[in-house]
């Protein structure tokens, strides 16, 4: 498993807090995993159309 040891901070609307509530407990996942996965999916999309290596992929390919 990879070492989380970093925290990013966002701020957001109440709704849209709940919204991710909600969605992450339909999915049975914790609110933290829900989020990097959905970020995870976003960041890879961008950097590979944009054509830049994606540096977190070795890491998670390490841990599977």
């Amino acid at each position: 498993m990879v070492e989380k040891d970093s925290m990013l901070q966002v701020r957001m609307a109440a709704d849209e807090k709940a919204s991710f509530e909600t969605a992450a407990a339909a999915a049975g996942v914790s609110v933290s995993s829900w989020v990097r996965e959905r970020l995870r999916t976003a960041a890879m999309r961008e950097l590979q159309a944009a054509g830049v290596k994606v540096p977190f992929l070795e890491t998670l390919k390490g841990s599977l």
